[in-house]
């Protein structure tokens, strides 16, 4: 049969949608592929025609369980042999799965990346005709990827072990780093479609949190989108709970998912969802694989921690094409979290800098006062030639002023920093030199000579990291995440610098997410922060071996004051609020030990 042919037949459609066909044509002529689609856009039907052209049998990598098995079912309910291979299966089962294969009576087969590349795994495959190897989600390989699994990694060995079956690496979202790494580890001169991320019927909206902000999110549900279906999306599995009970407490018909809950609870919930008009209120775990068309809104109550992670959730609104919102509400408590989570995560020091700084652009996203469309489609690469008129700023430009020559001086800093040694200099440096404060590294480059240094300092670090992330999410400003995470001028920063283009800032709103004290940390450099991460390991550490709780070691406070400091010996912390001689006594060896290796560990980034 023509691929046509098997679309009609099994999956009832008249036409390919993009360029579908011209992906199953790549596969079919041996070639491999890498397909960059939008959530919903029908990446599936790329790599399971292709299977039932073929002989053999198709492997596809798929990261849940979930995904696998309404994949499989599904595959089964239309006539096609479909299989998967997990952790959820008995040995009978397994067994089962191996005599199919061995018989030839599958066409399609779903694994896990960490099963794929057990020994056991590979030897079958390689005794079997497999007609190609299709990687689903496959920003997950990299590093630069919004949501990087070590264990993807393990996949690069397809390359050596089938170096004659076709390979497909399929993702909704992916920046040109992360693409770069997909096709180094995975492919072989691949040709890549790239759909359009554009969105049209989506509506973006984001607000600084006050203090009644759920009421207001109960407001929208209540009264634009009643008796509809909808997705809330939040950072914590207690988050989702109190969240669900007060849309429950004002009459909303309001379901919980997250990875905390009992499985049959967790399923059925999911079942209801699909079943009926109502609003999931979930944490990221309620993710990939959820094709209900006509989700109308996704509110994130929380900042999600990427561009990529925000485009990927929202993706999930409006599949069936129809007018769907998107809301997010974000504060600073949601940087700091998110910061802590990424502190916490078992990623190495360059991961812990992309993560961060996909933190910074998503914040950038944010706090922008140009259209959301062209931002967002600009992190992905491609242009909106003008502004959209479907989102909030857009609809209803915020109230911004004019910070022309404060990005001019900043680029400005960049520039001649950057010329100094002709590679460049991460944001503290620049922004130390900008703000006229002395080091060592500052008089050993000379960069107090410069004609930037100081003209800065009316302004905190805060405010000029504030005016980076705008930079470099406007593309203005890059970042090297290779060398040190340095910072270059980009091309299409000339015309602001020669005064041709206007650069606004959003103005920040007096409302705070609650009326508690919230602890900045925006003013600690990149070397500080890595000294306060360092100084929250010890004291979790210490807290969990004595049983107490962290705050009751040194609240964040006191630790942001240590970094501040930089003690080398215990009496040193004298003078310091949170700290008295017992504490002292008991904790001055173990911080300055500390301090004392956080200096070394500087001293040979400096010197490298």
């Amino acid at each position: 049969m023509t691929a046509e042919e098997i679309l009609k037949r099994y999956f009832g459609y008249d036409a390919f949608r993009g360029f579908q066909k011209e992906v199953i044509d790549t596969v079919m002529q041996g070639q491999d592929a890498l397909v960059l689609m939008p959530t919903g856009g029908g990446k599936s039907l790329c790599y399971q025609i292709p299977s039932l052209m073929k002989e053999g049998v198709a492997v596809v990598v798929s990261p849940l369980i979930a995904l696998m098995k309404d994949q499989v079912d599904m595959l089964r309910d239309i006539g096609i042999a479909a299989a998967a291979l997990n952790s959820t299966l008995s040995v009978e089962e397994i067994r089962d799965v191996y005599r199919d294969l061995h018989n030839g009576q599958l066409k399609l087969l779903y694994v896990a990346p960490e099963r794929l590349v057990k020994p056991n795994t590979l030897e079958l495959l390689q005794s079997i005709p497999v007609s190609l190897f299709a990687v689903d989600e496959a920003h997950c390989i990299s590093v630069w990827g919004h949501d990087f699994r070590p264990e993807y990694q393990a996949l690069d060995c397809l390359k050596e072990l089938f170096p004659h079956v076709p390979r497909m690496a399929l993702t909704a979202t992916a920046d040109e780093q992360t693409r770069e790494e997909i096709v180094a580890r995975l492919l072989n001169n691949p040709r890549s479609f790239i759909a359009s991320f554009d969105r049209p019927n989506i509506r973006y909206r984001m607000y600084e949190k006050g203090k009644g902000y759920m009421d207001s999110i109960v407001q929208f549900i209540v009264g634009e989108h009643f008796n509809e279906s909808g997705i809330v999306y939040c950072a914590t599995r207690n988050k989702a709970e109190s969240v669900a009970a007060y849309l429950k407490k004002n009459g909303i018909d309001a379901l919980i998912y997250h990875a905390g809950m009992d499985n049959e609870e967790r399923e059925a919930n999911q079942v209801a969802f699909f079943d009926r008009p109502c609003v999931m209120v979930a944490t990221i775990a309620f993710g990939m694989g959820i094709d209900k068309p006509d989700v109308r809104f996704i509110i994130h109550v929380d900042m999600p921690k990427s561009i990529e992670n925000f485009f990927q959730e929202t993706g999930r609104a409006g599949r069936d094409g129809k007018p769907a919102e998107s809301v997010l509400y974000y504060g600073l408590e949601d940087l700091m979290q998110q910061r802590f989570f990424i502190d916490q995560s078992d990623g190495d020091e360059i991961y812990k800098q992309v993560s961060l700084h996909k933190l910074d652009s998503m914040l950038g996203l944010a706090e922008s006062v140009s259209c959301r469309r062209i931002q967002l489609l600009a992190y992905f690469g491609e242009k909106l030639s003008e502004p959209c008129g479907n989102c909030d700023n857009c609809e209803n430009p915020p109230v911004a002023r004019d910070a022309t020559q404060d990005a001019q001086k900043l680029l400005s800093c960049i520039y001649r920093c950057s010329k100094t040694n002709g590679i460049g200099f991460g944001a503290s440096h620049v922004i130390k030199v900008l703000r006229g404060e002395v080091s060592d590294k500052i008089f050993e480059k000379r960069h107090d000579e410069l004609s930037t240094f100081g003209i800065g300092r009316d302004h905190t670090m805060k405010y000029w990291r504030r005016i980076l992330r705008q930079l470099i999410a406007k593309h203005y400003v890059n970042v090297n995440y290779r060398v040190y995470n340095v910072l270059t001028v980009n091309a299409r920063a000339k015309n602001l610098l020669q005064g041709q283009e206007h650069f606004l800032v959003r103005v920040e709103g007096a409302k705070q997410l609650s009326s508690r004290k919230v602890i900045d940390h925006d003013d600690l450099d990149d070397a500080e922060q890595r000294l306060f991460s360092q100084l929250r390991q010890w004291r979790r550490e210490y807290s969990n071996q004595n049983a107490l709780a962290a705050y009751n070691v040194f609240p964040d406070s006191t630790l942001i004051q240590i970094v501040k400091r930089k003690p080398r010996k215990p009496l040193q912390l004298a003078g310091i609020s949170g700290i008295g001689e017992k504490r002292i006594e008991r904790y001055g060896e173990a911080v300055c030990e500390i301090v004392g290796q956080w200096y070394q560990q500087e001293h040979l980034k400096e010197s490298a």
